[in-house]
């Protein structure tokens, strides 16, 4: 099952208690989630909160933290800086059997290997400039510009969200 939260492009996200349900579907049918989460940062909602199916996953316990197969993704390209040049991004794994991660592996060695752009800014969505680390212009910089991305992401959500509710 593919589950895309948050919701593309007007920021909407899953419960709590909905990325439960799902884990207890997948769970009692066998499935395994493929949880497409580059979207994380494009919440537009007050109040909206993001919740990963892995955080979930986990919080519920046994049997299914033991037993749901699950691969998470994140990506630079679409959530953080909106910019589809930068081929940058990630993802996780659990509970897949070896073979499948052997052949995950396999797959990412051969042509999902980012270029040092795209690795670079990996680099900054895990660990972005913070006090105490990097300079103080730097973090002003950073968060900046940040903002502005996120600012414009959220008045085309809206203009979107308008938009739908005018049509017949």
């Amino acid at each position: 099952m593919v589950v895309i939260n948050p919701g593309n492009p007007t920021g909407q996200v899953l419960s709590y208690n909905d990325i439960a349900d799902i884990i207890k579907i997948c769970h009692r049918h066998e499935i395994m989630i493929i949880a497409d989460e580059v979207y994380q940062t494009n919440i537009y909602k007050k109040g909206g909160i993001f919740v990963s199916v892995r955080r979930v996953l986990q919080e519920l316990g046994k049997p299914y933290c033991d037993d749901v197969e699950l691969i998470s993704m994140n990506s630079v390209s679409k959530g953080m800086l909106g910019e589809c040049g930068f081929r940058g991004g990630y993802y996780e794994t659990h509970n897949l059997p070896k073979e499948a991660e052997e052949m995950m592996f396999k797959l990412k060695s051969m042509d999902l290997c980012g270029n040092t752009v795209g690795q670079t800014s990996v680099e900054l969505m895990c660990n972005p400039p913070r006090l105490g680390v990097e300079s103080a212009d730097c973090v002003h910089e950073y968060e900046c510009e940040y903002y502005e991305i996120h600012k414009a992401y959220k008045k085309k959500a809206k203009l979107l969200e308008d938009t739908f509710k005018q049509m017949k």
